[in-house]
C-alpha cells in the first residue's frame, strides 16, 4: 500500500466528527436498527442497510442518532471507513474498510470503475427493451452543506445500463388512465453521481416508486395508500470488486427485504422470479 492520505468519498458533504461519537439524549428511547453483515474479515466488511438510515453524519442530520459507519463499527468491534455511497432511501448492500490503506485502495476500484454494482428497482410504467442512458448530469446542491460551493459547474458524464425484468398492471388508478402500471429494473450505474439512478429514472419517465425528490408524486401517494408501505423502491443488490489485500474477485449479494416479496405477491410475480437470484 502507498502512503497517500486517505480523502472520504464523503468529503463533499461537509462530514463531522467521527462514528466513536454518539448523540446524547438521555430521553430518547429510539432503538438502533439491526445490521445485517453479509461478508466480513481482517480488512473489509460488508453490511445491509435499511432504507432510512445514513451512512455517516452530516450537518444537515443534527438531530439523528444511529448512523451505519456507527452501528458497524459497534458490530465488528473496530473503526470502519466509508468507501462508496448509498443514499438514505436506499436500502442494500454497504462496503467499509477497516483501514484508512485499505479504504484508499477501494476508493481507487470506485474511481476507476472498476467496481461492477447492481440495483434493482420499481418503477412507475412498462418497459421492454435494456438499454444503456448517457446523460450528463449537473451537480445536485445543497442550500445548507453546499452554501460555498461554485454555482456553475458543467454537467458530469452519467451513464446506466438498464435491463427490464417485469412488468405489471392493476385495475386501479394512479391518475388519468384507469390502471396503473409497472416495472421491476435491473440497473447498472457504471459512473458515481449523486441520486443518478433516480435522477435518470426521472429523465426516460419512469421514476422510481418512493422517489420524493424526482419521482411522480401522485403515483407515491396512490402507492403508499394502496399497499400501505412506504419507501424508496431502490435496493443496492450486490457488488462485484477485487479485494484489495488478497486480489479475490469479491461478489456480494443481499436479499430483498419483505417488503418487496410482499408486493411481488400482489403483483403475481412470485412465479415468474426468483427473489433471491434476479
Amino acid at each position: 500500500m502507498t502512503e497517500e492520505k486517505y480523502i472520504s468519498p464523503f468529503a463533499d458533504d461537509e462530514y463531522i466528527g467521527t462514528d466513536t461519537e454518539v448523540a446524547e439524549d438521555a430521553e430518547n428511547d429510539e432503538v438502533a436498527p439491526e445490521l445485517e453483515i453479509l461478508f466480513q474479515d481482517e480488512h473489509i466488511v460488508a453490511i445491509h442497510k435499511p432504507a432510512g438510515l445514513l451512512v455517516h453524519r452530516s450537518y444537515l442530520a443534527r438531530k439523528e442518532r444511529f448512523f451505519a459507519m456507527q452501528l458497524t463499527r459497534d458490530l465488528v468491534g473496530c473503526h470502519v471507513f466509508p468507501v462508496h455511497r448509498l443514499d438514505r432511501p436506499t436500502s442494500g448492500v454497504l462496503l467499509f474498510a477497516k483501514s484508512s490503506e485499505v479504504a484508499r485502495a477501494l476508493c481507487e476500484q470506485f474511481e476507476q470503475h472498476h467496481v461492477k454494482k447492481q440495483y434493482l428497482a420499481l418503477v412507475r410504467g412498462n418497459m421492454h427493451e435494456a438499454a444503456r442512458l448517457d446523460y450528463a448530469l449537473k451537480v445536485e446542491l445543497d442550500e445548507v452543506a453546499d452554501k460555498k460551493a461554485r454555482k456553475d459547474k458543467p454537467a458530469q458524464d452519467a451513464v446506466t445500463d438498464y435491463e427490464p425484468l417485469l412488468n405489471a398492471e392493476i385495475p386501479f388508478s394512479s391518475g388519468r388512465y384507469p390502471t396503473s402500471r409497472f416495472c421491476l429494473i435491473k440497473l447498472m450505474p457504471q459512473t458515481g453521481r449523486k441520486h443518478q439512478l433516480r435522477r435518470h429514472m426521472a429523465h426516460l419517465r419512469h421514476p422510481i416508486i418512493g422517489d420524493t425528490t424526482h419521482g411522480d408524486g401522485k403515483q407515491n401517494k396512490f402507492f403508499r395508500s394502496h399497499f400501505e408501505i412506504n419507501r424508496l423502491w431502490l435496493i443496492a443488490k450486490s457488488l462485484q470488486f477485487t479485494h484489495p489485500v488478497t486480489n479475490e474477485l469479491m461478489h456480494i449479494e443481499t436479499e430483498l427485504e419483505e417488503e418487496w416479496s410482499t408486493l411481488f405477491d400482489q403483483f403475481g410475480w412470485q412465479e415468474q422470479l426468483d427473489i433471491d437470484t434476479p
